[in-house]
C-alpha cells in the first residue's frame, strides 16, 4: 500500500484497533477517534508506544461535530467503527443507540463531505436483513429490522447512500457477520457471544445458550474483516464503491456446534473443560434465528478471500485469550498483545 492519511472511529474497540495495528504496519499515518465508551485504551497503548510518529490518539465523541471535524483534518480515508453495538442494548435504550449511530453517523458524513475525505468506509451489519427468511443473505434483498440497532444499521447505509449520490463522496459499507477474534472484550452485560462463552468455560462455569442452539451464525474471524476493510480501501474499481457488501466467511455454525468447538479447543489446554455442562434459557428478543452470507459480491468485486475457516479463527481466538486471560481476576490483563 502506498501511505495514507487514515480516520479511523472507534479505534479503541475490539475491531477498531485490529484495524489500526493493520494500517500502522503499513505505513500508514492512523488518527483514532473514541470517547471510550465501549473501547479500551489497553487496545492501543502498543500502537502508541510502537507507532509514535505515525498513530495519534484523539479523544472525543462522533455526537459532537467539532469532534469529528477536528479529526478528520487532512485525511483521505475514513474508517468509521465508532457505533453502539448489541441488539439488546438498542432494545434497553433505543435513543442512546439511535444518538451515536444514526446521529454520530451523519456528524462523521458531513465532517467527511466538507474535509474532502476520498473514501468513507463504514461498518454496517448484518442485522439489517431483518425478518428476511431466504439464505444466504445476498445484498439486495432485505426484510424488515427486528430491533433498534438493526433499524440504526440500516439507516447507516441509506445515509452513505444519499451522500454518495448528492456529494459524490465515495461510500462502501460492510455488513458484518458476528464478528469475534483477539481483543473481542468478554466482559460486560453486553459481551459478544464467543468471548462470553470462552470467559465461561475457562472459569469452569456453565454458559447459557438463548434458546434451544439451533440458531445460527456466519461467524466471521476479525482477519478476514481485517482483510475486506484494506480491499475497500484500496479498490480502484468504480464498480466497487457507493455500495454494501457482506463481510463474513459463508459459513453457518449453530449454537450448540460453537460451544463443541470451543470446549474441543479450550480442552487442549485445561481438560476439565470438557465436562463443564452447557444450559439453555429463552429465545433473546429481537434475534434472527439463522444468519448466512453470500460473500460473491465481495469475491468478484473486490478480489475478497478470506483466509480463516470459523473453525480456523477460533482456534486462533481461544489461543489468544488462553494466553492473555488472567485466570485469577478473570479478566484481560491491562496491556493485551
Amino acid at each position: 500500500m502506498n501511505p495514507k492519511k487514515i480516520l479511523v472511529t472507534g479505534g479503541a474497540g475490539f475491531i477498531g484497533s485490529n484495524i489500526c495495528e493493520e494500517l500502522l504496519r503499513h505505513g500508514n499515518k492512523v488518527v483514532c477517534l473514541d470517547n471510550f465508551a465501549t473501547g479500551k485504551i489497553d487496545n492501543l497503548l502498543p500502537l502508541l508506544e510502537k507507532h509514535p510518529d505515525a498513530f495519534t490518539l484523539q479523544v472525543g465523541d462522533i455526537r459532537n461535530m467539532e469532534d469529528c471535524r477536528r479529526a478528520v483534518e487532512n485525511i483521505e480515508y475514513v474508517f468509521h467503527e465508532a457505533a453502539l453495538g448489541s441488539v439488546p442494548r438498542s432494545i434497553k435504550d433505543p435513543i442512546t443507540s439511535n444518538d451515536v449511530n444514526v446521529s454520530g453517523f451523519l456528524n462523521m458524513l458531513i465532517a467527511s463531505r466538507d474535509a474532502g475525505v476520498k473514501r468513507f468506509i463504514y461498518a454496517a451489519s448484518s442485522s439489517t436483513y431483518g425478518d428476511s427468511k431466504s439464505l444466504p443473505k445476498v445484498e439486495d434483498v432485505i426484510g424488515k429490522p427486528l430491533s433498534p440497532y438493526a433499524v440504526t444499521k440500516y439507516v447507516n447505509e441509506l445515509y452513505a447512500d444519499v451522500f454518495s449520490r448528492t456529494y459524490s463522496i465515495e461510500c462502501i459499507g460492510l455488513r458484518y457477520f458476528n464478528v469475534f477474534g483477539r481483543r473481542q472484550d468478554p466482559n460486560g452485560a453486553y459481551a459478544a457471544v464467543i468471548p462470553l462463552f470462552v470467559k465461561k468455560l475457562i472459569a469452569h462455569e456453565s454458559p447459557v445458550i438463548n434458546g434451544d442452539g439451533e440458531y445460527s451464525r456466519d461467524f466471521t474471524y476479525i482477519d478476514n474483516v481485517i482483510q475486506m476493510n484494506l480491499l475497500a480501501m484500496e479498490t480502484e474499481n468504480p464498480d466497487a464503491v457507493n455500495t454494501v457488501y457482506n463481510t463474513a466467511y459463508g459459513e453457518r455454525t449453530t449454537l450448540n456446534q460453537l460451544v463443541g468447538f470451543l470446549k474441543e479447543f479450550l480442552s487442549e489446554y485445561d481438560k476439565e473443560i470438557a465436562n463443564v455442562e452447557i444450559r439453555h434459557g429463552p429465545n433473546r428478543a429481537g434475534d434472527i434465528p439463522h444468519s448466512l452470507a453470500n460473500i460473491d459480491k465481495a469475491k468478484t468485486l473486490l478480489g475478497y478471500n478470506p483466509q480463516y475457516s470459523m473453525r480456523e479463527g477460533l482456534k486462533e481466538a481461544v489461543k489468544w485469550y488462553w494466553e492473555n486471560y488472567n485466570r485469577e481476576t478473570m479478566d484481560l490483563p491491562s496491556n493485551t498483545k
